[in-house]
């Protein structure tokens, strides 16, 4: 019999002071915003888990609160 090699693929959560900023296509001088996620999320290849604090462009942290991912204050 063989065992499988288990190994965690997700990120591991950042510090709750540490704020990351994730570059999405976006228009530039476009404003930024900080956020916290309320659920897994992928930004650009990179795993994010609920709770961790990201910077975006405005634009898309607003696409995100409409879709749901944005922890509410």
């Amino acid at each position: 019999m063989t065992t499988k090699n288990i190994t965690k693929t997700t990120a591991p959560e950042p510090p709750a002071d540490e704020v990351k900023t994730v570059h999405v296509t976006s228009a530039l001088g476009t404003r930024m915003e900080t956020i916290t996620l309320s659920h897994h999320f992928n930004i650009e290849g990179t795993d994010y888990l609920p709770g961790a604090k990201v910077r975006v462009p405005a634009d898309y942290a607003s696409r995100l609160r409409m879709q749901g991912y944005v922890a509410h204050a």
